[in-house]
């Protein structure tokens, strides 16, 4: 049986490490070199760096806190925030990443998404959404860009598969309803999507508990959950996350 990833997620802000609830009220929380360091050594899977003001502020990614990340962490490592060419993938890649996450930028060029598979390959490509609930969508979701304030109009499941169709080889979905509200990812969006495309689909937004990770990656069928409240301020850590999963009956890998 394929193993379940734990990804932590690093949000960043002017090159420090940021947390906040649906987006708002941004604390900040650290440097973000010393917590990728960290989460290494308890054995995260993964890491997720967003330089969450990049695409709202024009300009591209910080290749300089990028490297000292990847300097310091011998696992995946994806980049989102900023990345709105084919030459920005390429120097987030040289940097030291091994995946960059397209938002705002694929939704609007999604030729990015095309040009950043043909070059690099699907598995560098990773499609984030940031979607809430609306009921005017068919699915019942729809799909934000700059940090949740700019409305898409684009129906999240439709999104989800046309950016597979386009070259994604795998998908952030992060549940803006849930964001930081640590009461639980969203079941329902999370199974729709995972069902509906060829690739794997990593549940974000709401994780609270060792509990609400596995009924994502269960019941959702997420491959993997992305976490950040639980470790950066709420005393869990990531090899402690993975025994109580592997309690739980989830397949993870254990150090």
């Amino acid at each position: 049986m394929l193993k379940k990833r734990v990804i932590v997620c690093l949000d960043v802000k002017d090159g420090r490490t940021t947390k906040g609830v649906k987006f708002q009220n941004n604390v900040d929380i650290g440097d973000p070199v010393e917590m990728a360091k960290e989460y290494y050594r308890q054995g995260v899977d993964e890491l997720v760096f967003y330089d969450i003001i990049a695409s709202a502020r024009g300009r591209g990614p910080i290749l300089d806190l990028i490297s000292k990340v990847a300097s310091q962490v011998f696992i995946p490592f994806c980049v989102g925030g900023g990345i709105n060419t084919v030459e920005d993938i390429r120097s987030t890649i040289l940097a030291g990443a091994e995946k960059v996450s397209l938002n705002s930028p694929a939704v609007k060029n999604p030729e990015l998404i095309t040009e950043g598979a043909r070059i690099f390959g699907n598995q560098c490509i990773v499609l984030g959404m940031d979607v809430r609930k609306d009921p005017t969508k068919p699915s019942g979701y729809g799909t934000t860009i700059h940090g949740g304030r700019v409305d898409t109009g684009f129906d999240a499941l439709e999104w989800a598969k046309k950016g597979v169709s386009l070259g994604a080889g795998e998908i952030v979905l992060n549940s803006m309803d849930a964001d930081g509200m640590k009461t639980g990812y969203d079941i329902e969006l999370t199974r729709m999507i995972a069902e509906a495309v060829p690739v794997p689909v990593i549940a974000s937004g709401g994780g609270g508990t060792p509990q609400h990770m596995a009924d994502v990656l269960t019941e959702g069928k997420a491959d993997a959950a992305l976490i950040a409240s639980m470790v950066h301020t709420m005393g869990y850590t990531v090899d402690g996350i993975k025994r109580d999963l592997n309690n739980l009956s989830v397949p993870v890998r254990l150090n």
